[in-house]
């Protein structure tokens, strides 16, 4: 791994930030034109995209949000309150509460993902050409 860096690096690095940040202000900008908050956004996105065999749970979702579990247990009270999702008790072990996405919570996750497949179509290849460019060796930093 090269250690030294110049100007590029930098500004590679730079436009990575850039295009991601475009991205999310995009995102954030979509949630709230539905009334709802990013991490909101968020919670629903991560929720319905689980891996198979993860279990929707608070901690997995606040795992997967990056989130104290206090922050995604508020998250989810207030989309329980706006009727996104719903709490449900498992049938085996009836400590356990999974979430699930209602009806109205499937219809803007829907809704918002289309525009940001649309988003990313349009804008996508500006960002992975910015990592690209942060990611790929450049043959004049190896040694030798």
């Amino acid at each position: 791994m090269a250690t030294s860096l110049d100007l590029s690096d930098y500004r590679s690095l730079a436009e990575l930030r850039y295009q991601i940040r475009r991205f999310l202000h995009f995102s954030e900008q979509a949630a709230r034109a539905v009334h709802l908050e990013p991490r909101q956004h968020q919670l629903l996105l991560a929720l319905k995209g689980l891996p198979d065999g993860v279990r929707p749970r608070i901690r997995e979702l606040a795992e997967r949000l990056q989130i104290q579990h206090h922050s995604a247990v508020e998250l989810v009270n207030r989309l329980v309150a706006g009727g996104y999702v719903r709490r449900q008790r498992e049938s085996n072990d009836r400590r356990e509460v999974l979430l699930v996405l209602t009806p109205k919570g499937s219809r803007v996750l829907r809704q918002l993902t289309l525009h940001h497949r649309q988003e990313l179509r349009q804008r996508g290849p500006a960002l992975i050409a910015a990592l690209r460019r942060v990611v790929q060796d450049r043959k004049d930093s190896l040694p030798g």
